[in-house]
């Protein structure tokens, strides 16, 4: 039988018990990642979108870690944006920073805002563990 469960990275147990979703859940040897915002340890989104989206890229990759993978291994992405046209290009500046080729399926959706008060983009990803 495959692997199959939450992943839960160290710290982020509050939310799991408070609002009931896991960071990431593993099936197999897919790993589905919840949305993920570029906030700081302290909660807060930066004022800055370009900080915000590098935290956000961070922030996933300590959660793949946790998943046993990396940002190598994502292979579908979708990202949610508030004010897309004014910080898509500092969302990709991120990304690319942040990952490699071969780049993943991505699909980026406008919306008018997110969980958190203030947020610019949230990020969700699924991944394949490396073989």
């Amino acid at each position: 039988m495959s692997e199959r469960g939450p992943i839960i990275p160290p710290g982020s147990e509050p939310f799991y018990e408070r609002f009931h979703f896991a960071p990431a859940f593993r099936v197999g040897n897919a790993v589905y990642v919840s949305g993920v915002i570029g906030t700081g340890d302290d909660g807060s989104v930066p004022d800055d979108a370009a900080a915000e989206f590098t935290q956000a890229f961070a922030n996933l990759g300590a959660t793949l870690e946790a998943a046993g993978t990396s940002l190598a291994d994502v292979v579908d992405m979708t990202s949610f944006h508030v004010d897309m046209s004014e910080t898509l290009g500092s969302f990709m500046a991120a990304r690319d920073a942040a990952m490699t080729a071969p780049w993943p399926a991505w699909t980026a959706i406008g919306c008018t805002e997110l969980a958190i008060p203030g947020a610019r983009a949230e990020v969700k990803v699924t991944a394949v563990l490396p073989e």
